[in-house]
């Protein structure tokens, strides 16, 4: 018998999420017989702990007899429970400074971690998270900035909202005007993301037409990698060679830049990669880009506007691209840059109810099933007191001899 804890998510601003919502919780004990489960008390959380109760599970501040402990957020290190199993975004594979202690003392207390962000199948691709949820809101948000901004409408924050159909049914009341919209990426967050546009009717236009007309009605292009990149030597490229050699690319993006009113970022940027623009290609006066919603959030990275993260409780700051410096979001001249990095938070019921049927599918299987297709053996990046050998290229970052990438 494996014994399973929900723990309390301690991390502050407080995140309501939670791996397993009530309903999805009693599915797992009743897929998986041979595990038990308990529920951390919690205050926060999106579900109540009476919630957990009516399904029958026990709720209690002593997490100890647990095997394997299910969070979302990194955990205070005072919190940390030596000798267990614990899942939970770390934060710490790119080398985040931030973290570098919460790793040290998970390898001190013989902690095996597991991270969220590494449960990938044999190609490499993620099992889990909350991508959809970060594309759907960081959408959402772009267009209140944007009924903000001009004055033409007034959606409610989507935390004070119940769920996804509350957001859908505000989206309705409103009237979007004739924007031309380029949304990147091919992932979780950009598909999420064009849920909220496909919602909104905003019709569809392949690159050449959305470079070379104009509309009165609202349309966006979805780009990839290769309609934003391009080869140095004008030769063609493919996606594979760029995400192996992107040093051979260049950005093709400021045509897009030069044609479109508003960017929703959705793509993953890796390191090495070109930039989409800098702060020299905003200043150009071709460059028409008025509102960025950058769900990506990469700071002082592949866009030159994103120059901090925002916040749930103020996500919308502006850019001035004449001066390189942050101001108002509402003043005539200021690019609106909405970037928050924590979206899903904003839509804890879904996102949970979401996680957690990933997690039931694709990682407690594996407990049960002796790990056969290695989903466990790729996530844990510890064990016994070291890092495994796919995290091995931790080892000076644990030790404060690297710097953060």
């Amino acid at each position: 018998m494996i014994k399973f804890g929900l723990i309390k998510e301690r991390k502050t601003p407080p995140d309501r999420r939670v791996v397993f919502s009530p309903l999805k919780l009693a599915a797992a004990r009743e897929t998986f017989p041979e595990a038990s489960f308990i529920v951390e008390s919690s205050d926060i959380r999106i579900f109540p702990d009476e919630a957990y109760r009516e399904q029958g599970f026990e709720v209690t501040d002593d997490m100890t007899s647990c095997d394997v402990l299910l969070g979302v957020k990194e955990v205070p290190l005072p919190y940390l429970i030596p000798n267990k199993k614990y899942f939970f975004f770390s934060h710490t594979i790119k080398k985040q400074p931030y973290n570098r202690d919460l790793l040290r003392e998970i390898l001190k207390n013989n902690i095996e971690l597991y991270d969220h962000e590494v449960i990938i199948n044999k190609r490499g691709a993620r099992l889990i998270g909350f991508g959809r949820y970060a594309g759907l809101v960081g959408a959402y948000n772009g267009f209140r900035g944007i009924g903000l901004k001009k004055g033409i409408f007034d959606l409610p924050k989507a935390e004070i909202l119940p769920d996804l159909n509350a957001l859908l049914a505000e989206l309705d009341k409103i009237s979007v005007p004739p924007l031309k919209i380029v949304l990147s990426g091919s992932g979780k967050v950009a598909h999420g993301a064009r849920e909220i546009l496909d919602h909104l009717k905003i019709r569809k236009v392949e690159v050449d037409d959305f470079l070379q007309k104009d509309f009165d009605v609202p349309v966006y292009c979805h780009i990839d990698v290769m309609e934003y990149n391009k080869r140095r030597d004008g030769g063609e490229g493919t996606n594979r060679e760029f995400y192996n050699h992107p040093e051979k690319y260049e950005s093709d993006f400021l045509r897009f830049a030069h044609t479109a009113d508003f960017f929703i970022a959705g793509h993953f940027y890796g390191q090495g990669a070109p930039v989409f623009f800098t702060a020299k290609d905003a200043k150009h006066p071709d460059f028409r880009i008025k509102y960025i919603a950058d769900i990506s959030c990469d700071i002082n990275g592949p866009l030159a506007s994103t120059i901090r993260p925002s916040t749930i409780a103020e996500p919308f700051y502006g850019y001035d691209a004449a001066e390189e410096r942050e101001v108002d979001y509402r003043e005539e001249k200021a690019i609106l840059v909405m970037a928050v990095d924590n979206l899903p938070c904003e839509l804890p019921k879904d996102a949970s109810e979401g996680f957690g049927e990933m997690f039931l599918k694709h990682v407690l299987p594996a407990f049960f099933n002796g790990d056969k297709d290695g989903i466990l053996e790729r996530a844990r990046m510890t064990r016994n007191g070291k890092l495994t050998p796919r995290f091995e290229y931790l080892t000076n970052y644990v030790k404060g001899e690297e710097i953060g990438i």
